[in-house]
């Protein structure tokens, strides 16, 4: 179980789980010709989808990110005390698809990494992606580095398209673009507010299903 550790995003995914037509066509404003408009509702289809990965802790389209540990785990179950400590790392964002490399800084600055089936083994089956020793083996125990001394690259989505991605995601993002497509000021009327929280609980419950909770 992972205690502490820093997420850093590396390569963003090409493209959004939406398209630009499929917004517009939603909107009802598909045969408006205007730049900047689309311009404008390209950039809630980021901010929506930025919105959702955020609150379910996943990543929709493929992307890299880097994880930081401040030290390895180590496998000391004590059953007399009911104590269990794994030495598995779990991999945020879901939908592993791959550990790209392993890296650790030892006490002295020195960065060395470690080979996967030898140092390490993965497993990208289910929602978390998972990270131990091979069998009768232990990851380093040298002293290491104060700050993020174990940095784990890693790519993780539902793939390359949105084919994959939940139709009840994708619905919950287009119910937060048309309502802030309709919304842009400050919501001060209290019929509005009302509204407002109605959206959030259906975008919620959308969302809810395939929520990870943070490891």
């Amino acid at each position: 179980m992972n205690k502490e550790y820093n997420l850093t995003l590396i390569t963003p995914p090409v493209i959004e789980p939406l398209s630009l037509d499929e917004v517009k066509n939603y909107l009802r404003t598909d045969d408006i010709a205007d730049t900047q408009e689309d311009a404008y509702i390209s950039s809630l289809i980021t901010v929506a989808r930025e919105w959702c990965e955020d609150y379910q802790h996943r990543a929709y389209i493929t992307q890299t990110w880097e994880l930081a540990l401040q030290e390895f785990p180590f496998d000391n179950t004590d059953t007399l005390n009911d104590n269990e400590e794994s030495d598995i790392i779990e991999i945020p964002k879901g939908n592993l698809q791959s550990i790209n490399s392993i890296t650790y800084k030892d006490l002295y600055g020195n960065v060395k990494s470690l080979a996967e089936n030898t140092d390490y083994i993965v497993s990208t089956r289910g929602i978390i992606g998972k990270i131990c020793p091979p069998y009768a083996c232990v990851f380093p125990t040298v002293p290491l580095w104060p700050l993020d001394p174990i940095v784990i690259n890693f790519t993780c989505g539902y793939g390359d398209d949105s084919s994959k991605i939940p139709k009840r995601i994708k619905q919950a993002m287009l119910l937060l673009i048309s309502h802030w497509y309709d919304t842009r000021a400050v919501i001060t009327d209290l019929r509005s507010v009302d509204v407002t929280k109605e959206i959030g609980f259906t975008v919620s419950a959308l969302l809810s299903v395939d929520k990870i909770y943070k490891l």
